[in-house]
């Protein structure tokens, strides 16, 4: 009888779902045909994961953009895609050297497919602005309500799947955030880099979500992850890129950036992201809307349409936040007075500008400013290493022969690259039309209190100003 190993034992064999007449196919606008196999197909044709189709990808930002409709239910598929694509690549080219079978393949492509399950309504909004601040100190994270989701969905449906699998799925699910936890030396660590990298960044969710956000927005953005998905080659446990590719790696940084300017913060986005924000704190009390994440049986029942709950319930309890969302569907919205990006050698030390920061800057006279008239949204754009180079995590190589990896520095490349790799801009909006002056004002003079000169580029428009 022939010895096996322990984890040959732990890892019972996985079929090979690459031949595409075992999956079902899609045909998804940025990928073409998309192949689901069986086991992944279990975990879609479920009432958690369908719920995905009533989550926008993008939050209110449809509400600038019309075409921002897609859902996180089609990021997931592309994203699971092409988690799949990737591993299939290492394999075809280092598969022996690197002991990549079948087993990890599916696990790849679960972890792609399954890793936004647990978002809350309105994409980001719901963790970032609504929690902290009904629930002091939370932190929840859509990361960790993902494995939750994903535990839930197994026991729920009855899945016969690998629990050695699951474990790891929810380990890249888990890989870039706070959370994740160091995998041993031996568990293939390059493949926690392929969903969501928190190692350097670079990753396959951003590769989809860049593409099908550049395309649904109808913005002309060039960035081709092809490249670097062809170039990749592991070395050293870690996913690397040659050293030719250095531009189309700073371009994923750059596009990213670029996105997050032109829609994901567009100052009208933002306007309707704190009318939804303090629409959903007024309903809080009476739907108990922040409970949901306490048990995943009940928080796939949460999803966008929870603002269409508020708009058309009677409830007398729900006056204020009905209001709110009747606003913004007449576009009474928020008005966005001005903004300014925080000064660089004050980015390291900044804190966040708060309503009572602009309301306690007002001059005496006029119009009395009151905390509740006044929304204040602090933007951070970052290539996603706060203040630091992303590229500086990244490891490249010279040509497929070598066998060294190494980092770049950035001044070796181009003197035309950034030097600085973060924003901070404050923005301050009237929650009633005519109060766009007097909080413009104030804003003014928080500046010069704090900077000593005005940093905003230019002053409000007399014509807002006068708006009533």
């Amino acid at each position: 009888m022939g010895a096996c190993s322990n984890e040959e034992l732990s890892q019972p064999p996985v079929p090979d779902y690459s031949n595409t007449r075992l999956s079902k196919h899609v045909h998804d606008n940025v990928h073409g045909n998309i192949y689901l196999d069986p086991l992944s197909l279990k975990f879609i044709d479920t009432e958690q994961f369908q719920r995905l189709r009533d989550l926008k990808q993008l939050g209110a930002a449809y509400m600038v953009y019309p075409g921002a409709v897609h859902t996180r239910f089609e990021h997931s598929l592309g994203v699971y895609w092409l988690a799949g694509e990737a591993v299939q690549l290492i394999k075809k080219h280092q598969g022996l050297e690197l002991g990549v079978d079948n087993f990890d393949i599916q696990t790849v492509k679960l972890a792609g497919l399954l890793h936004d399950v647990g978002h809350g309504p309105f994409s980001h909004l719901f963790q970032s602005e609504f929690l902290p601040l009904v629930m002091n100190g939370s932190e929840w994270s859509h990361e960790q309500m993902s494995t939750k989701m994903v535990d839930h969905i197994v026991d729920k449906h009855h899945i016969d799947v690998d629990s050695e699998m699951m474990r790891k799925v929810k380990e890249m699910i888990l890989a870039s955030s706070g959370s994740g936890q160091k995998n041993d030396a031996g568990e293939k660590r390059f493949l926690y880099d392929i969903v969501a990298n928190g190692r350097n960044g670079v990753d396959v969710d951003k590769f989809d979500y860049i593409v099908r956000d550049s395309r649904a927005c109808g913005l002309g953005f060039s960035f081709e992850f092809q490249r670097l998905m062809e170039t990749m080659q592991v070395m050293g446990d870690e996913i690397c890129y040659p050293a030719k590719e250095y531009l189309t790696v700073q371009k994923l940084f750059a596009t990213r950036a670029d996105l997050y300017r032109t829609v994901y913060v567009h100052p009208k986005v933002k306007a309707i992201e704190l009318m939804i924000v303090d629409a959903l704190v007024e309903a809080n009390d009476y739907l108990q809307i922040s409970s949901f994440i306490e048990d995943p049986s009940e928080y796939w029942k949460l999803d966008d349409s929870i603002i269409k709950t508020i708009e058309t319930a009677p409830n007398q309890q729900l006056g204020e936040a009905r209001n709110l969302i009747r606003r913004i569907r007449t576009r009474n919205l928020y008005q966005f007075c001005n903004e300014y990006a925080v000064p660089r050698d004050k980015i390291e030390n900044f804190k966040d500008v708060t309503a009572r920061d602009i309301v306690c800057s007002q001059k005496n006279g006029g119009v009395l400013l009151k905390e509740e008239d006044v929304a204040v949204s602090n933007v951070r754009i970052d290539l996603t290493r706060g203040m630091h180079n992303p590229l500086e995590r990244i490891k490249f190589f010279k040509d497929y022969e070598s066998e060294e990896n190494f980092v770049i520095p950035d001044d070796r490349i181009s003197h035309l690259l950034p030097t600085c790799f973060q924003d901070k801009i404050v923005r301050v909006y009237a929650k009633k039309p005519e109060l766009v002056g007097a909080i413009s004002e104030a804003f003014e003079n928080f500046q010069f209190k704090t900077y000593g000169i005005k940093v905003q580029v230019h002053a409000t428009p007399e014509k807002k100003k006068r708006r009533m």
